[in-house]
């Protein structure tokens, strides 16, 4: 139930506009990617588990790795629609 609520309440917070802003400084990865962090410690049964597992465990990606596949998606898209638009 808390991983739902993360997942629908908290992260849309952290990535969004992730096409405009999107860190770049390790410092600044490591901040945002320490609120996944230290919410998955949190959960009861995981707080001896390396992050690597309980992300494993619990199906989650970085959200570094989730803001390069928007960046893709967005990029694929915006490719694809300008095939049928002219300006």
């Amino acid at each position: 139930m808390l991983l739902r609520a993360y997942t629908t309440y908290v992260r849309p917070l952290l990535e969004y506009n992730t096409v405009v802003w999107s860190p770049s400084l390790k410092q600044d990865i490591t901040s945002v990617e320490k609120v996944q962090r230290k919410f998955t410690k949190c959960l009861l049964g995981y707080r001896n588990c390396s992050y690597l597992e309980r992300r494993r465990n619990l199906n989650l990606m970085t959200l570094e790795l989730r803001r390069l596949h928007a960046d893709l998606v967005f990029n694929i898209v915006k490719l694809e629609f300008s095939d049928f638009f002219y300006f």
